[in-house]
């Protein structure tokens, strides 16, 4: 009886590990090697098809840090922090909304999650044809009568960021409108109803127990937002290339490695960007985490 228990539990263990050493291996080999590799990288002047590179050291760090046209392409990064703000206000707006007694409920919030469904690519084209010349927004602006505020939407330095990161909040307020929706949701009911009975309105209730009970979610979606931000590819590689102004610094990333052959280079422009992202996320994990008692 005990070598039978005895050998369920090495069966068990045999188990476990075979289902566990897949998804380790993998992470290693696709993830943490690679990793390794790009540290490597940066320090050299690889050009991505040689057999042999040669040593830089910290040089390609110095480039990306002093080079003007390299690290000020994260100034475009600002309009898509400002838009994170759009975007959330949005989706705190709706779920707010959505979360009360609302006709249709159900309709609207597949009307606003629909977005995020889709692809990045699509999207892409979706509003190449919104923003162009003639398209979906002069057509409105033209039956408004507003002929005067047509622009060159993305061809403008002016306004074509501000365009882009318009499509980018279209997209995303969707993500944070779920998140907010399910956080408000698990407040407990018997609140909202003891707010009622003293006579609290919709304001005071969003004031005094919507924000307080999800104000950990809320800062969350703000470091999501704001790391986003950072870290912006696909919107304005595919409706601009990055032309005219509306590079970020993962499209200079990549250029760098496969327009140029400075892979690297690139490598340590990904590092310096790993870093920040990962600097934003130990602030977000210091920031909100429980304080306690003395």
């Amino acid at each position: 009886m005990k070598k039978s228990k005895l050998s369920q539990k090495t069966e068990q263990r045999i188990l476990v590990l075979s289902f566990t050493i897949i998804p380790v291996l993998l992470l290693l080999v696709f993830s943490y090697y690679p990793l390794v590799k790009m540290i490597q990288y940066s320090f050299t002047n690889w050009n991505g098809y040689n057999p042999s590179s040669e040593s830089v050291g910290w040089a390609n760090y110095k480039t990306v840090l002093t080079n003007p046209n390299y690290f000020t392409v994260f100034k475009t990064s600002l309009y898509y922090f400002i838009a994170t703000f759009f975007q959330l206000g949005f989706a705190l707006l709706f779920a707010t909304i959505l979360s009360f007694k609302v006709k249709f409920a159900n309709f609207w919030k597949g009307i606003l999650f629909f977005p995020y469904l889709l692809n990045g690519v699509a999207i892409g084209f979706i509003f190449l044809y919104f923003y162009k010349g003639g398209g979906t927004l002069d057509t409105v602006l033209s039956s408004l009568g507003l002929e005067s505020q047509i622009r060159l939407w993305l061809g403008d330095r002016s306004i074509n960021n501000i365009s882009l990161a318009f499509t980018s909040v279209w997209r995303y307020t969707g993500f944070n409108f779920l998140i907010f929706l399910g956080a408000i949701q698990s407040v407990n009911p018997e609140i909202y109803e003891a707010a009622d009975i003293d006579g609290a309105n919709r304001w005071d209730q969003f004031r005094y127990i919507i924000i307080p009970s999800i104000k950990k979610i809320l800062f969350l979606n703000i470091i999501l937002g704001v790391s986003g931000s950072l870290s912006v590819f696909d919107i304005p590689y595919i409706m601009t290339g990055g032309s005219n102004g509306t590079m970020t610094f993962v499209i200079k990333t990549i250029d760098t490695a496969f327009k140029y052959n400075k892979v690297g280079l690139a490598s340590a422009m990904a590092l310096i960007l790993l870093v920040i992202v990962v600097s934003v996320t130990v602030v977000q994990r210091f920031a909100t985490r429980e304080k306690r008692d003395a």
